[in-house]
């Protein structure tokens, strides 16, 4: 039985604490869901987390199709951690009314702060601001662990209300344009046609002309291809040229390729410089 993690991941950040809080528990299989591809799931497990980062304040669109897979699931516990660069909203409430609304009751959320990766708002922040990051990061999966090994029911984490007033209304009106954002990616002439952007997409949303990337409009907006685009070809609007990249430094790419069932044996790791 033992318990199962659902993760979403972008540049790892989700991943690096599905795998922290799977190792406190101690038994724990890990499944991306990216590799689900719509498909519904059946999962015996006695405990079921959920691992994922907020955008745009809100749950991802992924997560939310992949949520409404799981009809039926009866596990005793089933908890979720949002990943935020520092403002969880109303995130985890959204989640815990979509769950309901599949027949599921989450028993616990918790946020989870770490670098930002939403590039076009700058870069990660300095690596001494990050490493801190992690710690704290570490300090509460720890806490969370303890929790959930017992099967403590507890209330959601939120933000304060005015953020979660404000910050939702961000979301309802943007959600439904995300999958079009993609057309302020680009591309410079520093592209060699690796590939890597393809490969590492978890909505598959690149095809290739002429070996450059061409974005379908299907976007998510995680930022896999641009910040693990090894020559930092991939931009994205006018600023982006001049920010540093970002992916959690426990993670590597051939990680990320696993957890779109995209692997390649071409693709070679690459750890952050």
């Amino acid at each position: 039985m033992g318990t199962r993690i659902f993760y979403w991941t972008g540049t790892g950040n989700s991943l690096w604490v599905a795998r922290r809080i799977g190792d406190e528990l101690g038994g724990a299989s890990l499944f991306p869901v990216a590799k689900s591809k719509g498909k519904n799931q059946s999962v015996d497990s006695e405990v079921v987390g959920l691992v994922f980062p907020v955008y745009i304040w809100g749950v991802p669109a992924p997560v939310i199709r992949f949520v409404n897979t799981l009809n039926g699931l009866q596990p005793e516990y089933i908890f979720a951690i949002a990943v935020n660069g520092g403002q969880v909203s109303n995130t985890l409430i959204q989640l815990k009314k979509v769950m309901a609304s599949s027949g599921l009751s989450l028993s616990a959320g918790f946020e989870i702060r770490m670098p930002s990766n939403y590039i076009p708002w700058g870069g990660p922040g300095p690596r001494e601001k990050q490493r801190e990051l992690f710690t704290l990061a570490g300090e509460k999966i720890s806490r969370i662990a303890a929790g959930i090994r017992e099967k403590v029911p507890m209330a959601v984490e939120k933000g304060p209300l005015w953020q979660r007033i404000i910050f939702t209304a961000l979301y309802n009106l943007s959600f439904s344009r995300v999958p079009a954002m993609d057309k302020k990616f680009w591309v410079d002439d520093r592209c060699n046609a690796c590939k890597i952007c393809l490969r590492v997409c978890p909505a598959s949303n690149i095809t290739l002309r002429e070996g450059k990337p061409l974005w379908n409009h299907q976007c998510e907006q995680c930022f896999a291809c641009l910040q693990w685009c090894p020559r930092q070809a991939i931009q994205y609007g006018k600023r982006t040229p001049k920010y540093e990249r970002y992916h959690h430094p426990e993670v590597i790419l051939k990680d990320m390729l696993k957890s779109g069932d995209l692997l390649r044996k071409d693709v070679e790791p690459m750890r952050r410089p």
